[in-house]
């Protein structure tokens, strides 16, 4: 029997009460105003266009490097709290920690960075004399509150600005000074500290490389813990997560290239120790320095020339290390000492240490840290049921044991998903006549027999169809377009099976370069598109959108990122009025065998292929009185584009989902999207082939303006900040439309905060307030009538803490429910947390030890550290705005919106309510996109960074978009893209 839990406990601490304060002292270095005039000069010199601000990236990513105990702060251009902020801090106890021999050094080399040219050594000369006239000095016993912070005007905490960065990295120092190593019972973890900078989140320890003896040999891990400062909204506590993870080290080097895989255009982090300090004079540190590796144009090198880039002209005490001597010799760094450590990524291959930790090792980490909490902090509450019983649906997913039953539910399942594509289609065609059944037009472009073969037979037996359809018996019949028809009780089916010929799936017309400019890429892009949709006409159109599933290579099959076809494939059938959905070509590979799992794979194309075409089977709540009669759900997303994507074109895309229940009780809903060109709802397919308008690539052969070509950085920054401007105005003209488009039928509208809140800021927990709407520039308004605003939040970017459920009896494991805090007054409670079983694809025990063999429940001695852990993520639901006076229930509404998780035809639960998973899921037609069942690219993997985020494997899930939460530089920051600095807080203040 299945254990019950009835809590569950969060790795999170908060303060005693709102009284509670804890300072300490510091020694800080403020960045000298005098020398703005003298820098801005030397950068200025011969430009065409001034710059307003100095770049000082570079000069605080070295002091990262070589002074890792310092921390570096952005300097902003105003600041909330009593006292001012400093560009530096260093804990008062660490003696001299940037020498003034040194920092003159370290100002000399970023001057020569600043600007290199030969013609400007003499001004450079000047600039460094009158900058060291007046030299900025430390000061020493700098006060600062680290625990005490004041309410925003909605009742939520709002720390200040340092606390995200001061406050975690003095709990991290806390907990290396006041413990003994960890014992895990074969071993004891050290942990050293990371050095934090102004883009950095919270705190960061990192145990000593351990290693794992795999089938291929010694593969090395750490245990990481992390650190951050959160907030809740209507909470006037702010909350400190602690999350624990896998790192994994890369020290396997190719057969022929003799060094680590590293793609092109890729980055990864090196961990560095060196063993004097680089600066002469400056104090030894046990804290690990930072770098980052990456293969651009002339090979691998630092990225940006990296800190040595600033270095070359620097007498240091140890050379820094070679970039090329580290890619080939990554163990022996490794053994010395972690003298240079490289960080696995998804993008190097496979490793034989599973990533995450399973809940009970987690809790007994947490228990350990907690020892080390001062008296000020306690942990959260343990979180327990809410009173509202039956936290799944009406109609839940069942799983019965017998097999007669279990054949019985599957078809029920088969016939519920025919009735659901047979109300989409009505929805298609509202005025078709009743009497006739609808047609679900299907098309196959396949590569492979195999596939084509596996995709039909996956088609047959997913809708519950009777007989092969006409299917010729000869292979050679299919070289042409063969039709296969079926008819059901509630819908005709029609597939027409195809082969994708002309290279239509293969590389786009580019030279074999490891480099592409931007503009051939738009222009390769856009051929194959037009080729693509060509393809399609010629058979007979649909009168409505219809579905083809394509068989295409992985991403990692192409010659290059940059020849990908798929996205050009899917605009050219939206382009033709076709949806598309990819499954990848069955093939077998070092580490990949992509022929086992032919089946599943087909089965899931075929299912999210079908959930484009709007076929659902809603998950019906079982709330019945306690929620308004006909309520529906909305969602709103925004599709983020940036110049980091491959094809540099920038710009937003909101996107708005409406599903309305059937009061049929089967489970039907229809599902449609805005559309803001003729401002009205239109079905979900309609709006997907729409949103191909908005898509990455220009359709009128115009390209983006050049990224490169001498823009400087504080350029870019400038014009980002007036675009995002822009950007929120409009998004937020966008909501209002929305919005009163909902007025008169009971609508809860949800969003997911770490997606939206960057357009639409009333989102941010420093704005919000209960029960108000703001949408403009506008005051907050008292919310419409007929509208309920739910909030979601997810473990992305540790915005919610990692849980257990408390076992008192045995290994604390996980448990599925709607959890409440039982100290919150229930009738005023507007946070909720939601928790979901645990994926089938996962069978791991909860008492899985990653770090020690144990004992399994047949008594044998196992080890774990080559599976793969998993917990399902915590999902917060804030209640923003609801109606109490007029009996509106909060909690009722956050049931509701758990019971959306959990979508009777789907195996596991979605990691987000579904009208946000199929809001979520649009920007597939606007971004580039992954097929089906590849892996997924460094710039999303995030496996190594928080394993346990949450998405369910096995089911489609959107990628979400980095918030772009930041605060200005008056001395802007040195980057690639003009996207700000993320603020080192993922509580919603942006």
């Amino acid at each position: 029997m299945a254990q019950r839990y009835d809590s569950i406990r969060t790795a999170s601490w908060l303060p005693v009460s709102r009284d509670a304060s804890l300072t300490e002292r510091y020694r800080a270095l403020p960045f000298p105003e005098q020398w703005r005039g003298p820098l801005l000069a030397l950068c200025n010199a011969g430009r065409d266009k001034p710059l307003e601000t100095v770049p000082t990236f570079r000069m605080d990513q070295v002091i990262q490097t070589l002074a890792p105990d310092v921390l570096v702060r952005p300097r902003p251009s105003t600041h909330r709290g009593e006292n001012p902020d400093f560009w530096l801090y260093a804990p008062q106890d660490i003696p001299d920690p940037l020498p003034a021999g040194a920092f003159r050094a370290l100002v000399g080399a970023w001057l020569k960075d600043l600007r290199p040219e030969r013609e400007y050594r003499s001004l450079l000369s000047e600039t460094r004399e009158a900058l060291f006239e007046d030299p900025p000095e430390w000061r020493d016993g700098v006060e600062v509150e680290l625990l005490r912070c004041p309410p925003a005007a909605g009742g939520t905490a709002a720390p200040d600005p340092r606390q995200f960065q001061l406050t975690t990295d003095w709990l991290a120092r806390r907990l290396l000074e006041q413990l003994e190593p960890y014992d895990y019972g074969a071993g004891r973890l050290r942990f050293r500290a990371m050095p934090r900078g102004p883009r950095d989140q919270g705190a960061e320890l990192v145990s000593q490389a351990l290693e794992h003896e795999g089938s291929r040999g010694s593969e090395w891990f750490s245990v990481v813990l992390n650190i951050t400062l959160q907030t809740v909204p209507f909470d006037q506590l702010p909350r400190f997560h602690l999350h624990t993870h896998i790192r994994r080290y890369a020290t396997r080097v190719g057969a022929r290239s003799g060094r680590l895989y590293l793609p092109y255009g890729r980055r990864t982090t090196v961990l560095l120790r060196p063993r004097v300090p680089w600066l002469p004079g400056a104090p030894a540190s046990e804290r690990f320095a930072l770098a980052r590796l990456a293969w651009a144009k002339g090979g691998h090198d630092w990225v940006g020339g990296g800190p040595a880039g600033m270095l070359r002209s620097m007498s240091l005490t140890e050379s820094f290390p070679d970039a090329a001597s580290i890619l080939t010799a990554p163990a022996e760094w490794l053994e010395d000492g972690m003298r240079a450590v490289v960080v696995h990524s998804t993008a190097m291959g496979s490793h034989e240490v599973g990533t995450g930790l399973m809940p009970d090792q987690r809790s007994r980490i947490v228990e350990w840290a907690e020892q080390a909490l001062p008296t000020q902090l306690r942990p959260a509450p343990a979180l327990v049921h809410t009173r509202l019983s039956g936290s799944t649906p009406a109609n839940p997913r069942r799983e019965p044991s017998d097999a007669t039953k279990k054949a019985m539910e599957e078809r029920q399942r088969t016939e519920a998903r025919r009735k659901g594509a047979a109300f989409a289609l009505r929805c298609l065609s509202p005025d078709a006549d009743p009497g006739t059944l609808p047609l679900l037009e299907t098309r196959l472009f396949w590569q492979t027999p195999t596939m084509r073969d596996t995709a039909v037979a996956t088609l047959i037996a997913h809708l519950g169809l009777k007989g092969d359809g006409g299917a010729p018996e000869e292979t050679d019949a299919y070289e042409g377009t063969v039709v296969l028809e079926w008819q059901t009780p509630e819908l005709m089916v029609r597939l027409h099976c195809r082969k994708l010929t002309r290279s239509l799936g293969h590389d786009l017309p580019l030279p074999e370069a490891s480099w592409h400019p931007r503009e051939a890429v738009t222009a390769a892009l856009g051929v194959r598109r037009r080729e693509m949709a060509e393809f399609v006409a010629e058979d007979p159109p649909s009168s409505v959108p219809s579905l083809a599933l394509v068989e295409i290579d992985r991403a990692s099959d192409f010659t290059s990122p940059d020849h990908d076809a798929k996205f050009a494939v899917r605009l050219g059938c939206a382009d033709a009025g076709v949806l598309t959905q990819f499954m990848a070509v069955p093939k077998k590979a070092k580490g990949y065998n992509s022929e086992k799992n032919k089946d599943f794979r087909a089965a899931k194309a075929w299912d999210d292929g079908l959930r484009q075409l709007g076929v659902r089977v809603h998950p019906e709540h079982s709330l019945r009185e306690r929620l308004p009669s006909g309520l529906r759900y909305a969602a709103v997303w925004m599709v983020r584009k940036n110049r980091r994507s491959r094809t540099r074109w920038a710009g937003h895309v909101p996107v708005a989902v409406l599903v309305t229940p059937e009061a049929s009780g089967q489970g039907l809903a229809r599902v449609e999207g805005w559309d803001d060109e003729v401002r009205t709802w239109v079905p979900y397919p309609v709006m997907l082939l729409r949103l191909t308008r908005r898509a990455e690539v220009p359709t009128a052969g115009t390209v983006p303006a050049p990224r490169d070509g001498g823009t400087p950085a504080a350029d870019r920054r400038a014009s980002w900040w007036a675009d995002m401007a822009e950007q929120r105005r409009a998004a937020e003209e966008w909501m209002q439309r929305v919005r009163r488009s909902l007025r008169g039928t009971p609508t809860m509208l949800l969003a997911l905060g770490q997606n939206m809140r960057s357009h639409w800021t009333w989102l941010q927990d420093s704005k919000v307030v209960a029960d108000k709407f703001r949408d403009g520039h506008a005051p907050a308004r008292r919310l419409d009538p007929d509208l309920r605003l739910v909030r979601v939040r997810t473990s992305r970017g540790r915005e919610t803490a990692q849980w257990w459920g408390v076992n008192p009896d045995g290994a604390n494991g996980l448990a599925a429910h709607l959890w409440t805090d039982p100290t919150a007054a229930s009738e005023t409670a507007r946070v909720f947390w939601s928790t979901t079983p645990k994926a089938r694809t996962f069978k791991l025990s909860v008492a899985a030890d990653k770090l020690a063999p144990r004992l399994n429940t047949k008594g044998k001695l196992t080890i774990d550290t080559d599976k793969a852990a998993w917990n399902p993520g915590l999902v917060e639901f804030t209640v923003l705005g609801c109606h109490p006076e007029d009996g509106d229930s909060p909690e009722a509404l956050a049931l509701a919106a758990h019971q959306l998780r959990q979508a009777p035809d789907l195996p596991d639960a979605l990691s987000l309510p579904l009208p946000l998973h199929l809001a979520g899921l649009a920007q597939e037609y606007v971004l580039p996109t992954r097929a089906e069942g590849e892996e997924p690219s460094a710039a999303d993997a995030v496996a190594d960074a928080d394993p346990d985020a949450g998405a369910t494997p096995g089911l489609a899930r959107a990628p979400e978009p980095r918030a772009a939460q930041g605060q200005l530089f008056l001395f802007d920051a040195e980057t690639p893209a003009p996207e700000p600095a993320p603020q080192p807080t993922s509580g919603g203040h942006s």
